[in-house]
């Protein structure tokens, strides 16, 4: 264990006797101390930079990496569906170009397939995790666009999407609403042909959500899935890479004290502000496994810090509640990819092989030194077996995909990117 994760422990346990004795949280100072010794870990690697970069400059490095940063650039064609509650879902659509579906697939080994002289389109749609938005998929997206069909969509109350109609009038939120939502986005951005679904994070358990809700739609459009450092149940256990004392007292106080933090909206907005380079560093702890491009870091770090308060406070107890093991077995026997980091520390590659062990089709990776954010970390690995994964699904929904994606899937000779490659079967 090291120092600061003794220091972490320690420090949260003795708030959480504090609150104990004191039996409420009344203000908002009380309330930053307990965000403040959570973060106690990152905030021992955020002093030496403190010490040697003034304030202003690292302020001025910040802004120059938001003006400079081409990332979370890339648009669609931009299209809205409604939640069961009204809540208004924005997704955008990429569609493929014409002449790569054309040259993919001669006319007669589809012609079976065509409806009013066309084929259905396979359609890859990606769900993005928790306090992010549709552009964490930024690498995957530049890497597919024109050569695909692809819907991107922003979750409830996460980036241009509505605020939860539910959740403003008080209601929880759930991760079978999520399921719900993915069903009428893609009642509106992918009515007919094959489908494949990709989700991070909270995405992962939403297409579970979708899945254990509606598995006649799986039987009839779903070709393929891709789950992405998610899990599918048993989130409760997970330490964050805490001592297991801190964890304990993390998961005792975490709920009361978001819901406070939720109250207290602007003032909180406020107090992020101010503590701007430590959060940056939580996030970067919580991130990412290895260095990655600053541009890269202070791109999650947008994502993250655009997030609402409230919203993070409405969101969390979910996820202690999501248990969507048996959901799993609508997707057996479907080409399915489960993709994790090692170091990650939100959702531990140990749930990725639980959910490959169900599901014994998939292909189980696992990044060496990657973290959460796998996906913008090792983007052209993930980009490899997700192209692999569509070349399978296409091929079995019958439908034409372009050659261009076919050679994206075989990893460059010398690539310095590498992964624990598992037959989930064998695992």
């Amino acid at each position: 264990m090291t120092d600061s994760g003794r220091t972490t422990g320690t420090t949260i346990e003795a708030v959480a006797e504090a609150a104990a004795a004191s039996g409420r949280w009344q203000r908002a100072g009380i309330v930053g101390a307990a965000i403040g010794v959570v973060a106690a870990g990152a905030a021992a690697g955020v002093a030496l930079e403190r010490a040697t970069v003034g304030r202003g400059m690292r302020k001025r490095a910040r802004l120059a990496l938001d003006l400079a940063g081409p990332y979370g650039s890339l648009r669609g064609m931009p299209g809205r569906a409604a939640a069961e509650d009204g809540t208004e879902l924005y997704y955008e659509v990429e569609e493929a170009d014409p002449a790569a579906i054309d040259a993919a697939a001669p006319p007669r080994r589809w012609q079976l397939f065509r409806r009013n002289g066309h084929a259905p389109p396979l359609t890859v749609v990606f769900s993005h995790g928790y306090c992010l938005n549709q552009d964490s998929w930024h690498f995957q997206r530049a890497a597919l666009r024109g050569a695909i069909r692809a819907v991107y969509w922003d979750q409830r109350s996460h980036g241009r999407s509505g605020r939860g109609k539910d959740q403003a009038d008080g209601g929880p939120a759930t991760i079978d609403q999520l399921g719900r939502d993915l069903k009428a986005v893609l009642d509106a951005a992918a009515p007919e042909g094959p489908l494949v679904l990709v989700g991070h994070s909270m995405g992962g358990m939403t297409v579970m959500a979708f899945a254990d809700q509606f598995p006649e739609m799986v039987a009839e459009r779903v070709a393929g899935f891709a789950f992405v450092g998610t899990s599918s149940g048993k989130l409760a256990s997970v330490t964050l890479g805490l001592p297991a004392a801190g964890a304990r007292a993390l998961r005792a106080l975490a709920p009361g004290v978001l819901r406070i933090l939720g109250a207290q909206v602007d003032l909180v907005e406020r107090g992020r502000r101010a503590t701007a380079d430590l959060f940056a560093g939580i996030i970067k702890r919580y991130s990412f496994g290895s260095e990655v491009d600053p541009g890269v870091a202070r791109f999650a770090e947008r994502m993250i810090e655009s997030t609402p308060i409230d919203v993070v406070a409405e969101f969390y107890p979910a996820f202690t509640e999501h248990e969507k093991s048996e959901a799993l077995d609508v997707l057996d026997g479907l080409p399915g990819l489960v993709l994790a980091g090692d170091k990650d520390l939100l959702t531990p590659s140990e749930h990725s092989r639980a959910i490959a062990e169900r599901l014994p089709d998939t292909e189980l990776v696992v990044v060496p030194g990657a973290g959460h954010l796998v996906m913008l970390e090792h983007p052209e690995l993930v980009n490899t077996h997700l192209a692999a994964l569509l070349a399978e699904a296409a091929d079995a929904s019958r439908a034409p995909f372009p050659q261009a994606l076919r050679e994206l899937a075989v990893p460059p000779p010398g690539s310095s990117e590498r992964a624990d490659r598992v037959a989930s079967g064998g695992a």
